[in-house]
């Protein structure tokens, strides 16, 4: 079986069932706390820096940090119902976040304005064209002050080659159950994910594919889009527990700064 991707499928997946289907890792405040305990460890943040969290989702990372008392933070993204998704979380929390929608190829956003730039969760390699991801890379570098630094979170190529898994299942609470049938082509693993209620059948049937990418391919993009790498850090895992999690348990962390 060949699983065929439509180019622009990132544009229709990341909703409210996205929520549901990975919420094992994007819905879990422990996860989050410890993917921003790093941030802090690596970035010489401070109070008054501004942060920009580019493919941000629905804002976990940018909510958190202002929960820390990094109020100026910035959340861009895509989808316009996961914007609408932390705008209300947002409310809740009393956050004063900025919240845009926009693609992180062009973010319409004045030039070196931001001392941080995160592009965590593995945000890249959705773009089927390959030069997508250098283009997200170079919006980033555009809006960072001279000295300012990127942290990039993706999956660490090597290691999901090493335990590919081609069939995965699990089940999101007491109702949703995901399937997923994936093939590596190359670089790039396609997927085919179908999303079934177990009370009213099926909610989602959707192909999707990811590049991936290993120490040396990411120093390089990072590098054609003007930055130094600093640090490479593998083997990260924000779970608590062994398990397929879509590749989000198999982690490369880069930090580069742009001269």
């Amino acid at each position: 079986m060949t699983i065929r991707v439509e180019p622009d499928w990132w544009k229709a997946i990341f909703d409210e069932v996205y929520l549901l289907t990975d919420a094992r890792s994007v819905c879990n405040d422990a996860i989050t706390q410890r993917e921003v305990d790093l941030v802090c460890e690596l970035l010489p943040v401070q109070a008054e820096h501004r942060i920009l969290d580019l493919c941000g989702g629905h804002g976990r990372h940018s909510l958190e940090l202002y929960r820390r008392g990094f109020k100026r933070c910035t959340l861009l993204d895509y989808s316009e119902r996961l914007i609408s998704y932390a705008s209300a979380q947002g409310a809740e929390t009393g956050s004063g976040l900025d919240m845009i929608r926009a693609d992180a190829r062009n973010a319409g956003l004045a030039s070196e304005s931001f001392d941080h730039v995160l592009v965590m969760g593995n945000s890249l390699g959705y773009i089927v064209d390959a030069d997508g991801d250098r283009q997200i890379l170079t919006e980033a570098h555009r809006v960072l002050r001279p000295r300012g630094w990127v942290l990039v979170d993706v999956a660490d190529g090597a290691a999901v080659r090493d335990a590919f898994n081609p069939s995965a299942w699990h089940e999101s609470g007491a109702d949703i159950v995901v399937c997923r049938q994936r093939e590596m082509h190359g670089d790039r693993i396609c997927a085919r994910e179908v999303v079934l209620s177990k009370r009213h059948g099926l909610i989602r049937e959707l192909n999707y594919s990811i590049r991936l990418y290993e120490p040396e391919s990411l120093t390089r993009l990072l590098e054609l889009a003007g930055f130094e790498v600093v640090q490479v850090l593998r083997d990260f895992s924000p779970h608590f527990s062994k398990g397929d999690y879509g590749f989000m348990n198999r982690r490369m962390v880069v930090l580069a700064q742009k001269p």
